[in-house]
Order: C-alpha cells, then sequence, then structure tokens
C-alpha cells in the first residue's frame, strides 16, 4: 500500500525584483519606470521533502530600444492595503492545510473556499496558490508533468501576442497605426495570432452621468490591424469592458467586416441579459465571462442561457486549475469552446490537456517599448515560443527551472 503523503508546512519566500510596469488610475497594466518590487514564491511542503511550488508571476518583460515612458507617467501601482497574499497564506491558509493530505486537492479547495463567503481576503488568487502548487506537488509525486497527470493531448499550443492597454506614449500604442505596425512585428516574429487591448481609460467630464470609452476609435483601430497584417493572421479585440449593448452590437458589426475571430466582454459581465441579447444580434463569437465571480457555477450559467459562444476562464479567475479543468469539462459536455485567460504553466498545462475545442495560449501582455524576458529567479522560460507555439514544459509538475541563487541573494522574507 502506497504511503500517505501529508502537508508539513506552507512558507511564503519574498524576494526583490525589478519591474518595469507602471499602472493607469483604473489598474491597467503600462510600460512603466524601473522600480523596486517584490515577487514571491509558496512553497507547500510534504512530510517525504518534496515541494510544491508556485511563482506570483511567471512573465517577466524588460525594456527595449523602443522604451519611450515620459518622465512623468503616472503609476498607481506602488503601495498595498490591508493584508497582502503572503500574509493571507501564511496566517490563514497555512493553518488550514498542514497536515491534510497532499494529494487531497478537492478536499482543501472546498475547505478554503468554503472560508470566503465571510472572508474576502480569501481571493481567487489565494485559492489559486495553493491548488496550482499542490498540482506541482503532485507532479512531483508521480514524477510527470501535470498535463500528463491531465491526461496530456499536445504537447505544443498556437500562442497568440496579446498586447497592454491603449496608450498615450509617443511610439507606443497611441494610435490605430500603433496597433497596426506592432502587428506586422508580431507576425514578423512569429505569431499567427493577435489581440488587441484597446484604450480603456474613463474619462469623467461635468457633462455626462457615466464613463465611456470610444468604439470608434476601437474599430479604426481594428481595421487598421486587418489592412496591415492580411488575411492570413487570427485577430481578437478585448476592448474597454463597459460599453452599453448598442454600442457593443455597433464595434462587434465593424469587427465582423474585418473577420476578427472574437469580441471579448464588451460589457459589464454581471449583466447577462444583454449578453444575451449581443450574442442574437450578432455573428462574431462573443468571449467571456474574464472576471465575474463564481468560479466555473458562474460559467455554468452562461453557458445555458446563451450569454456567450466562446467561454472564457484561467486559473487565477477562478481559484486555480482544479475548478479551470472543471469549466473544460463543463464546456466539453455543451460543446462549446473555452479559451484560457492569462499566461503561466497552471494555464499551459490545463491546455495541453484540454481535448474540447480551446486554441490559444495567451503570450502577454506585450508592448512596443518592452520584451519579454526570463524572469531573474529563473534559469529558463516557463513558456518557451517557437514558430508561434508554446512548447509544454517536461519536467515533473510545473516543469519550473528555479534560480535558487537568486532567490537567495535577493531575499526579503522567508516564513
Amino acid at each position: 500500500m502506497a504511503k500517505i503523503v501529508k502537508i508539513k508546512d506552507l512558507i511564503v519566500d519574498e524576494f526583490a525584483v525589478k519591474n518595469y510596469v507602471g499602472r493607469d488610475a483604473e489598474g491597467h497594466a503600462h510600460p512603466g519606470r524601473e522600480k523596486d518590487s517584490a515577487a514571491f514564491m509558496v512553497r507547500i511542503i510534504a512530510d517525504n521533502g518534496l515541494e510544491g511550488i508556485y511563482f506570483s508571476s511567471a512573465s517577466y518583460v524588460k525594456p527595449n530600444g523602443n522604451y519611450n515612458v515620459p518622465k512623468d507617467a503616472a503609476d498607481h501601482s506602488v503601495g498595498t492595503r490591508g493584508y497582502s497574499v503572503p500574509d493571507i497564506l501564511r496566517s490563514v491558509i497555512k493553518p488550514m492545510i498542514v497536515g491534510e493530505e497532499a494529494l487531497a486537492r478537492e478536499r482543501i479547495f472546498n475547505k478554503i473556499a468554503q472560508r470566503q463567503r465571510l472572508n474576502q481576503a480569501i481571493n481567487e488568487k489565494v485559492l489559486a496558490y495553493v491548488d496550482c502548487a499542490l498540482w506541482d506537488l503532485a507532479g512531483k509525486i508521480a514524477g510527470l508533468p501535470v498535463y500528463k497527470l491531465l491526461g496530456g493531448s499536445r504537447t505544443k499550443i498556437r500562442a497568440y501576442a496579446s498586447t497592454m492597454v491603449g496608450d498615450h506614449y509617443e511610439g507606443g500604442l497611441d494610435t490605430p497605426e500603433a496597433y497596426a505596425r506592432y502587428a506586422v512585428e508580431c507576425k514578423r516574429r512569429g505569431f499567427t495570432a493577435y489581440k488587441l487591448h484597446t484604450w480603456a481609460e474613463l474619462p469623467w467630464t461635468e457633462s455626462v452621468c457615466r464613463s465611456t470609452a470610444d468604439w470608434k476609435r476601437d474599430a479604426e483601430a481594428c481595421l487598421a490591424v486587418r489592412a496591415a497584417v492580411g488575411e492570413d493572421m487570427d485577430l481578437m479585440l478585448d476592448p474597454f469592458h463597459y460599453y452599453d449593448r448598442y454600442d457593443a452590437l455597433k464595434l462587434g458589426r465593424e469587427l465582423e467586416k474585418a473577420r476578427y475571430t472574437w469580441l471579448e466582454e464588451p460589457m459589464d459581465e454581471y449583466n447577462l441579459s444583454s449578453y444575451q441579447w449581443l450574442c442574437e444580434n450578432l455573428e462574431i463569437p462573443i468571449c467571456g465571462p474574464e472576471v465575474a465571480l463564481g468560479k466555473l457555477q458562474t460559467r455554468a450559467e452562461w453557458i445555458v442561457k446563451k450569454a456567450s459562444d466562446i467561454c472564457r476562464t484561467g486559473a487565477f479567475d477562478v481559484g486555480g486549475l482544479s475548478p479551470t479543468l472543471k469549466t473544460a469539462h463543463l464546456c466539453e459536455a455543451f460543446g462549446i469552446p473555452l479559451e484560457i485567460h492569462s499566461p503561466g504553466p497552471c494555464n499551459i498545462h490545463l491546455i495541453a490537456a484540454m481535448s474540447i475545442p480551446g486554441e490559444y495560449y495567451e503570450y502577454g501582455l506585450i508592448h512596443p517599448f518592452l520584451d519579454w524576458a526570463v524572469p531573474p529567479y529563473l534559469n529558463s522560460p516557463c513558456d518557451r515560443f517557437e514558430n508561434g507555439y508554446i512548447l509544454v514544459p517536461q519536467g515533473e509538475g510545473m516543469g519550473w527551472d528555479i534560480n535558487y541563487d537568486y532567490i537567495k541573494d535577493n531575499l526579503i522574507r522567508s516564513e
């Protein structure tokens, strides 16, 4: 009889790292001035000595020769309020999981998830760090990559270049023509698909009672990209998320003319009736929901109520690989495509195991000023890009290739 492996400890290692991404007032990522920041590594330690690991980020960008961020560019990303994720993991989650069986992911997931009802500090990201680290541990116990534990359908995944949100930096993503130039550059690098995140600032004036963006400018950018890259590149749009149904309809009709692959969550995701209406009135597939709370249960409601044509989720939207895998099975049962949100090894392994329609890995967020680089706390990338595809890691668990010397030399706190 196999020995039961139990969780002995949970440790979060916080370490210093340079950051080149800033945030605007609405929270959208843009190129930023270099600043000192911190990342963290979650380690769930089993009594057999193995460790399940997940990082706060697996993507990293550095400035290139086009870097042109204004010196007075605002950055609202510095500082946090209340408890940080590492604090919650140490003080709330650790006492809940120490002593549990390391392979009892369902029990652990539900034990934590049911605490969310009266503890809003336990958000989906907290759940995801625990669940993804447990999957890494399970792969190491089995001596297999995670995607093979899940059934393994493919060893490479088609990637799309996913831009940052539109900005006003000269030479950045400041005009429709800038999006078109960058799309051509991404195509030159080997991408066969490209997604625009267009301008999403929230302009308020004394003459209006709600904020709104400009759907015509979004459409102009999308049409310019299609004209620049030709017909042999798949294109998608993820625009401002609070258009009303009529502006979303007009935008969708422009995308249909340009033969776009999907239009992603252009309205408030809690307004299902507007999404039902939009799906009924457009031929272009509508993709969503992305950030709506409720895990796979919310996705089930969207499917049943025909509020989207393509389901959308990711490990850090619903609390980890476990609920994302269930969402994939849900979509398979209904014959609905599922496209996975955001980069990272957890999502790579999930996509690699899916057998339902779900074609892409989101390679982003990228920008003309920045190049993706190997994070200094890794020796090699977890999402190696080659000829338009991401190669699925073949190491045990998630396949991390960790630079422990960097973490040790830049350690801020380990507890």
